[in-house]
């Protein structure tokens, strides 16, 4: 009996032995080198205590493969820039910036175009107009024809202009600069089209620039202000010319003479355009008309309204001489346009906007060619 307990006791051993070299294998192919010959060794001498041991989760390495779509569910960060410190000194408005004015080219594809009708409209005569040696007044005012015909005899001019100065002695500006003419010469009109833009290569500061240049060759010498003072809103345009010119004057006492240069809009009560024209050269070209404003003796004040008048009756006399039908007759009626500045204070209509850039331009360059010969200037 005692042999066979002996031989149970060494079966049992062997088991065990067996038992544990199995399950140290086991854990070696799951644990580092280090945590499975620590484990193997308390499991031989006390297996136990191995069993409570917590044995280690093995951890699979991410393999290489597509985003998954829980992956692509999340955005992946992006880089984003760092903004640069941005200057805080005061800067100037932005001003239109001047384009190649375009050739002239065919109507483009329209619609519904509106027409155009081009007239040279001649000088008038009777009642209501006064005749000059050259060109015609227009009276509309409550003054008889013989008042405004006295106002204009005087055969000097209200100022004196000095040729070849240093000091400027005629300022070109534009109350509504932003009125502008048609870019083709085709007799149809795109009726949404404002004609206006603040392109200066297209709008009054192209005639001025025209106007000034003719001047300035001719030894008179002429600022050009390009002020856009009915952009962006056209309301009270006129106070701000008022103010630009006060400036000017102040800073430049020579000037003598302040022409407000713009374009005339007339159309037929059917909404027909029509553009003032005449030929000059064999090459068409706008007609132009000044206006002389007159004092109301109440909201319009204008005390030296005759001065004014005699200039104007003095530069149609000339340009119509030089240009035969290049203007209509000078417009005198209740009218400002801030001419109570100096006594060689006028507008002028370049065209009307059924008339072309290019004709408009022209007409600018006969009536200040014609301003230079009145004003003693160089002219060929």
């Amino acid at each position: 009996m005692a042999l066979l307990r002996r031989c149970l006791a060494a079966l049992l051993g062997m088991a065990l032995l067996v038992g544990g070299t199995v399950l140290t294998l086991a854990a070696a192919s799951c644990l580092p080198a280090r945590d499975w010959l620590v484990r193997g060794a308390i499991l031989c001498q006390d297996p136990a205590a191995a069993v409570s041991l917590s044995w280690p989760v093995p951890v699979e390495k991410p393999q290489p493969s597509t985003q998954t779509a829980a992956a692509a569910s999340t955005p992946a960060p992006v880089a984003t820039a760092v903004p640069e410190p941005q200057s805080t000194a005061p800067t100037e408005s932005p001003q239109p910036q001047p384009t190649a004015a375009p050739l002239p080219s065919a109507a483009p594809d329209l619609e519904n175009p509106g027409p155009i009708r081009a007239e040279q409209f001649g000088q008038g005569s009777g009642t209501g107009y006064i005749a000059l040696d050259a060109g015609s007044i227009h009276n509309l005012t409550e003054y008889s024809d013989a008042e405004l015909r006295a106002a204009v005899t005087t055969p000097s001019l209200p100022f004196t202009v000095e040729v070849n100065s240093d000091e400027p002695q005629v300022l070109i500006l534009h109350t509504h600069a932003t009125e502008t003419y048609q870019t083709w010469p085709d007799l149809i009109y795109d009726p949404d089209f404002t004609a206006r833009t603040q392109n200066t290569d297209l709008n009054m500061c192209e005639v001025g620039e025209k106007m000034a240049e003719v001047l300035n060759a001719a030894g008179i010498n002429t600022l050009h202000d390009t002020t856009l003072h009915d952009s962006p809103s056209y309301t009270e345009s006129y106070d701000r010319s008022y103010a630009t010119t006060q400036a000017y004057l102040e800073q430049y006492p020579s000037i003598k003479v302040v022409l407000d240069v713009h374009r005339d809009a007339i159309e037929d009560a059917d909404g027909t355009r029509v553009k003032p024209l005449c030929t000059v050269d064999g090459e068409d070209t706008a007609q132009v008309m000044i206006i002389a404003g007159c004092d109301n003796g109440s909201s319009i004040s204008l005390p030296n309204w005759r001065l004014n008048l005699r200039f104007a009756a003095a530069w149609e006399q000339v340009m119509e001489s030089r240009t035969p039908g290049l203007t209509r007759p000078v417009m005198c009626a209740y009218r400002y346009y801030n001419q109570d500045l100096t006594t060689g204070s006028l507008l002028i209509e370049i065209g009307g906007h059924a008339n072309t850039v290019s004709e408009a331009v022209r007409a600018g360059q006969y009536a200040a060619e014609a301003l230079a010969v009145l004003l003693g200037g160089h002219v060929a």
